[in-house]
């Protein structure tokens, strides 16, 4: 972008978050000599969410989410410190010019970067213009020159109706999820999802797929009878003629009609017709069209397929993938883009012909008023792309080239026989002119056996007339296609939503995705909707959020206010989630049916600490334990391993430790089930283990086994994993490093004392005589693990694979502590520590 904004020098650095590269240079700015600087974010700068104490699902009625929880904006990644990026980067500038995404959700982010920005600029001089908006749908030298050329105005209702969205969504969404999650986790053990979720979008998402099943199983098949005869023009051909009546229900009115046909000997031509047809080229391509081929034809997941032709589109091989229209404007460059497909080897032919011959205007579609269609912008080839990115980028090239082709044209012949006095007919086609379908060859006519050359009054002799007995299908599961036709049908969700929907209810296990990507709801999906049925329809109907959908859209352009569609539709569901809370038993009912008590799911694992009785381990998700003698249910950490940590006990609780771990390449770490509920210490936080718990003295605590700052995080301790030998490890407690050490040593123990350089605790290390790497045949050693230069070759820094980055879900950010007499809380290592040891252990990272 930058090569077409100036010409001359560019300097490049990266930010001070790291993730967003600043690129400065001196051009031309309306006519005057500027310097500019420019930079990017990484999506939404904020994020909406409740504040404080509203965000415990403990602590606060979730009826209290639809008005007394206030909200604030946040930020969306508080590692990026993005927000502070921007004020520094545009501290002093005089102008802004805004490059997002030319949609509601980019607009909305302008404003973001607005509120970060704006305070620390220089500020104008009376009336003077500051902030600019830049318009484009393609990373074209043509759009960007363009778009800087034609400067406009962020659209602050477009903004609105996102953050309309986002609170409806935040605060209906968190209500209805978490009340049906803590109701039904409390009592089921085998639902088999983290989180019973509800979505104003998702869930009538869900409806379309449960509809769909409701009618499978309900579907009853009937018999019915067709009449095939087939004639023969010729002695060695024959033709299989479709019977007009199409089918009949009676097999005794079916036979008659066979008995009366078999009667005649011959068939006589009624009459010969042939008529020109049109095959229309396609419309130009949208987001939803796109997102319905990448399912049926290229077997690509919506969500999958968006983030492929967001990469397309950055990397400036497509035009803006988000788009409702399918109709280009009158000044598109279309022959510039197709010259560009001109030596392509898979179609360089067919766009050499069209750009000899003339191109064909595309067909006129709807106009959205957004962007143009999607559009390839740039030459690729497959070795460039390559995967799942070329065969996205082909059928979008190949479909443009089709919009701009002539019309496929093709002579349908129909011929009409009787025999005796039932008619038949048969259909053949002849192409005339592929057109369109030369490059989308799957769009072709199909060939049909050719037809003899007849006229009216005509006789052919019957070669066969039989009675064939079918039975109607039930339909099948919808797909993914399908699905996008729907929801667009029926305005759930938008074009860049859409995918999100559909893989929130996969990820939920609400259906699963089957094969031809078709998809079938679970049992958990299928009772929930039974029961929004059986509560309040409207709550998983379409209709509602349709009409939500179109009061947003009234925001965005200008025709209704923010806060009057705000409280209006939140009231609305705020009613309906007391009548959902007070009718849940109707709900459960369906429940009890298809999933197991708590008390009866599980496998038996620890001791509880309150009874002694063995607690039961629950393994689907969301894994937790269960005394059902207490009638109590303990939290677990997700996605690993969960097994008994050698009956030991904790000593506050006497509850048995278990162990987990996210396996043989990732970090392991004892828990104790009720501290990890019920922090014992002030500065503990719930969803802790022993490698966090300050316990003064016990042997699994923080206390006792931490060993000193981890390298790479701010506030993480490494602790020693006592379990992990004889490949030895300490684990950050925080963040996913991992440092492997003295493999094949007999003990490894963390000693009291500390290093002198960096305050890490010194460790004792007992090696086998046969296996030590300790110089002159030594068998112990105690040192530092950063700073001993015995220790130094025997360390290897590495990041734990983990099964999911948030194995244990988020805490945020908590005080680092480190152990040992001379550990400062939360401090980072010594800056004494020597540099080269640092550069040392940063070798290592994989």
């Amino acid at each position: 972008i930058f090569d077409l904004l100036f010409t001359g020098n560019m300097s490049s650095r990266k930010g001070l978050n790291g993730a967003c590269s600043v690129h400065e240079y001196t051009g031309s700015f309306i006519g005057q000599s500027a310097h500019f600087k420019m930079t990017s974010v990484c999506g939404h700068v904020m994020t909406l969410d409740f504040i404080g104490k509203y965000n415990s699902w403990d602590k606060v009625d979730p009826a209290e989410l639809f008005s007394k929880a206030p909200t604030e904006k946040k930020e969306a990644n508080p590692k990026l410190t993005m927000v502070k990026f921007l004020q520094v980067e545009g501290r002093g500038c005089d102008c802004i010019v805004l490059w997002l995404d030319c949609d509601k959700e980019g607009e909305n982010i302008c404003f973001e970067v607005l509120d970060a920005v704006l305070p620390v600029m220089n500020k104008p001089r009376g009336t003077e213009r500051t902030i600019y908006r830049a318009k484009f749908s393609s990373i074209t030298d043509t759009d960007i020159c363009n778009a800087m050329n034609h400067l406009g105005e962020p659209n602050r209702n477009e903004a609105l109706s996102v953050d309309a969205r986002q609170e409806l969504d935040l605060r209906i969404g968190c209500a209805f999820t978490r009340f049906q999650t803590k109701y039904f986790q409390g009592k089921y053990g085998n639902l088999d999802s983290s989180l019973i979720s509800f979505g104003p979008c998702q869930t009538p998402t869900l409806g379309f797929c449960v509809e769909r099943h409701d009618k499978i199983q309900s579907f009853k098949p009937e018999t019915y009878w067709v009449l095939q005869a087939k004639v023969n023009p010729e002695k060695e051909s024959s033709l299989t003629l479709d019977w007009d009546r199409v089918r009949v229900f009676d097999r005794e009115i079916a036979q008659m009609f066979l008995n009366i046909t078999k009667m005649a000997k011959e068939a006589k031509v009624e009459s010969v017709s042939k008529k020109e047809k049109v095959k229309q080229r396609p419309l130009a391509l949208n987001t939803v069209e796109m997102l319905r081929v990448a399912s049926a034809a290229l077997g690509m997941g919506p969500q999958h397929a968006m983030q492929i032709a967001e990469r397309l589109y950055t990397q400036g091989y497509i035009s803006y993938p988000r788009t409702e229209t399918t109709h280009y404007p009158e000044n598109f460059d279309l022959k510039g883009c197709l010259r560009q497909q001109a030596n392509n080897p898979y179609w360089a032919e067919t766009v050499k012909a069209l750009l000899s011959e003339g191109i064909n205007r595309p067909r006129k579609g709807h106009d959205a008023g957004d962007h143009p269609p999607i559009t390839p912008m740039r030459a690729a080839t497959e070795a460039e792309l390559g995967g799942d990115g070329w065969r996205l980028y082909e059928y979008i090239t190949r479909h443009f080239i089709a919009t701009v082709s002539a019309d496929c044209k093709y002579l349908q012949t129909t011929i009409s026989f009787s025999i005796g006095p039932e008619c038949f007919t048969c259909i053949g086609k002849v192409v005339t002119s592929p057109g369109f379908t030369e490059i989308m060859p799957w769009q072709s006519i199909p060939l049909e056996e050719s037809l003899p050359h007849c006229e009216k009054g005509d006789l052919f002799p019957i070669g066969e007339i039989k009675l064939v007995e079918k039975q109607t299908s039930p339909p099948d599961y919808l797909t993914e296609a399908e699905l996008i036709t729907l929801m667009e049908k029926h305005g759930i969700g938008t074009d860049a939503s859409i995918p999100v929907h559909i893989n929130n209810i996969c990820q939920r296990n609400y259906v699963t995705v089957e094969s031809g990507r078709r998809l079938k709801p679970t049992n958990l999906g299928i009772v929930l909707v039974h029961g929004y049925y059986k509560i309040d329809a409207e709550l998983v109907l379409p209709t509602i959020r349709s009409a939500v959908e179109k009061q947003l859209n009234l925001i965005a352009l200008g025709k209704a206010n923010y806060h009057q569609v705000l409280e209006h539709t939140l009231d609305i569901f705020k009613r309906k989630f007391h009548y959902f809370v007070d009718s849940i038993a109707g709900m459960d009912e369906l429940m009890e049916v298809s999933f197991s008590p708590l008390a009866a799911t599980g496998k038996p694992l620890s001791r509880c600490g309150k009874c002694h009785r063995f607690m039961k381990y629950i393994q689907a998700k969301p894994s937790r334990l269960h005394c059902s003698h207490c009638d109590d249910t303990y939290s677990l950490p997700q996605n690993g391993t969960i097994k008994l940590y050698k009956e030991l006990r904790c000593p506050l609780d006497d509850f048995e430790l278990v162990l987990w771990s996210s396996g043989s390449r990732g970090k392991s770490y004892p828990l104790c089930p009720y501290c990890y509920n019920h922090p014992p210490f002030r500065d503990m936080k719930k969803g802790m283990g022993c490698n966090e718990c300050t316990h003064p003295t016990c042997q699994h605590s923080l206390s006792m086994l931490g060993i000193g700052q981890c390298v790479e995080c701010e506030n993480g301790v490494l602790v020693l994993d006592s379990t992990s030998g004889p490949k030895w490890k300490m684990a950050c407690n925080k963040c996913n490093v991992i440092v492997h050490f003295f493999e094949n040593a007999h003990k490894v123990r963390v000693s009291p004392e500390t290093c002198d350089l960096c305050d890490a605790a010194l460790v004792d290390v007992d090696f086998n005589k046969a296996k030590s790497p300790l110089p002159g045949d030594e068998t112990q050693h105690s040192g530092c693990v950063f700073c001993d230069a015995v220790f130094q070759d025997l360390v290897e820094l590495k990041h734990a694979a983990m099964r999911h980055p948030m194995h244990r879900g988020g805490q945020g950010k908590r005080q680092g502590r480190g152990r040992g007499k001379g550990r400062r809380p939360g401090g980072r290592l010594n800056p004494k520590k020597p540099k080269d040891k640092m550069a040392a252990l940063a070798a290592y990272f994989v």
